[in-house]
């Protein structure tokens, strides 16, 4: 547990550093809470794919095709803006 600073005793200089250090304390706790949902869904993705999107072979069709051309394009978006490619490359 962190103690506040008195605004009244306190310096401004030694306020606005203290404010600096939680934004970015709350910053990075953001940060690693979206990272951790976007591991979890990877991981539920990998798992799928590995199950071949719960298609046995022998019901694999067009419409399956189709269903998994959808999921490629919006993979594709995250990755072209994650790596810059695409519509996102400079």
């Amino acid at each position: 547990m962190t103690t506040r600073l008195n605004p009244i005793t306190t310096p401004r200089h030694e306020l606005r550093a203290e404010k600096a250090r939680r934004n970015k304390e709350a910053g990075l706790a953001a940060f690693i809470g979206k990272k951790a949902e976007i591991d979890e869904m990877l991981a539920r993705l990998q798992a799928l794919s590995d199950d071949h999107f719960n298609c046995h072979p022998d019901d694999v069709g067009w419409a399956m095709v189709g269903t998994l051309e959808h999921y490629a394009s919006l993979l594709k978006r995250i990755t072209d803006s994650a790596f810059g490619e695409g519509e996102h490359a400079e």
